[in-house]
């Protein structure tokens, strides 16, 4: 087990290590979801699987607090609603659930952040197609090949692994640390 241990250790500290290269795209992205949520936007967050998990983590610092006491941020994580979700996969597919959202609850001027391991989910890819509609503002977080997701965002995270578990606790540390900078740039509200 030591080995085992060891092994995932070393490829976590190895992607973890590779963040810093995303300095100046997260730097960006906080700076947008901050101006957003000054000017009275929102943030809309949408994944599957462990990805849906790290969306409502993120949704929850926003809404409740991240680090400091301030103002509830608006931040909606798509993936809570589970009469929506299956409603809207029953009568439109799978395929079609975080769209919906993104039409009926996304405004101009809104953030959506698109997080999919793969950067493939159609569901995920969907829902940035209907943001850009809507005027929105999209940041992906995304890993593997970075997929169809990358070129199709205003800001993208891209984490470069290939193990599913290192890019899912690279993209909870860039949710946090998205987080963080909202906190830092809207300190005097």
């Amino acid at each position: 087990m030591s080995d085992l241990y060891a092994q995932n250790l070393s490829e976590h500290v190895s992607v973890m290590t590779a963040l810093a290269e995303l300095q100046p795209e997260l730097e960006a992205a906080g700076r947008l979801c901050a101006q957003t949520l000054h000017q009275g936007g929102k943030i809309l967050l949408c994944g599957n699987g462990g990805s849906a998990a790290d969306a409502q983590h993120i949704a929850a610092e926003l809404v409740g607090r991240f680090v400091s006491d301030r103002r509830a941020l608006p931040a909606i994580a798509l993936t809570t609603d589970t009469s929506a979700l299956t409603a809207i996969a029953n009568d439109y597919g799978y395929d079609a659930v975080f769209r919906r959202q993104v039409q009926g609850l996304g405004s101009p001027g809104d953030v959506l952040v698109a997080i999919s391991t793969s950067g493939h989910s159609t569901n995920i890819l969907e829902a940035v197609d209907a943001a850009h509609h809507l005027e929105m503002k999209v940041i992906g977080l995304s890993g593997k090949t970075g997929g169809q997701l990358i070129n199709r965002v205003d800001h993208a995270l891209h984490v470069t692994s290939n193990t599913t578990a290192r890019i899912q606790e690279a993209h909870i540390f860039l949710g946090h640390m998205l987080c963080a900078l909202i906190e830092s740039h809207l300190a005097i509200d």
